[in-house]
């Protein structure tokens, strides 16, 4: 137990500290983790717990944490991912935050995340690439994604609401009690 304790909270250390660009990037650190080194889960599984992190409030990389944490090893592992994924974070910001604030307009530091946002956008796409393998099965899924790229594209409609409406559709049209291919 305290061996896979210490595993969420190496990981989730890695996957929040080295996730420069936000909550988007810590994504495909977090299924590097959670599916590719310790096979948590699934990249399917991973793939509906993204789906219903981003459904409800907060910050995904904490969403995510709790979830796999919690599915690890109940809610001690929930804890110990949340304080893998925000203190570290948390620690650096005080001890060093005056040095922080000195450099924030450096020209070297400018230039460092200039050079890393092209992989951040690189990672965000290959986990919807591997999310995208699974996640289009049928003619109707393809359908939503369609739909959801279209809303997205004409509306100002916050995408949360999109994501309650298609869990929503797909409660009325495919229901509880029927098979539905994942």
């Amino acid at each position: 137990m305290l061996k896979k304790l210490w595993d969420i909270f190496i990981a989730f250390t890695r996957a929040s500290n080295l996730g420069f660009g936000g909550g988007p990037a810590v994504v495909p650190l977090i299924q590097a983790e959670a599916v590719d080194r310790y096979k948590w889960m699934s990249n399917e599984e991973y793939a509906d717990a993204l789906a219903i992190s981003n459904a409800l409030p907060g910050p995904i990389a904490t969403k995510m944490a709790a979830y796999v944490g919690y599915r690890v090893t109940g809610w001690i592992g929930a804890v110990v991912a949340l304080i893998g994924t925000v203190g570290p974070t948390l620690f650096v910001v005080i001890l060093l935050g005056s040095l922080i604030m000195t450099y924030a307009n450096s020209p070297e530091l400018k230039a460092m995340l200039l050079a890393v946002r092209p992989v951040v956008v690189v990672l965000i796409a290959q986990t919807a690439y591997d999310m995208g393998k699974k996640s289009f099965p049928t003619l109707s899924t393809w359908g939503i994604g369609v739909a959801t790229v279209a809303i997205l594209a004409l509306t100002t409609i916050h995408p949360a609401f999109i994501i309650v409406a298609s869990m929503t559709l797909g409660y009325l049209v495919w229901g509880r009690s029927k098979k539905v291919s994942s």
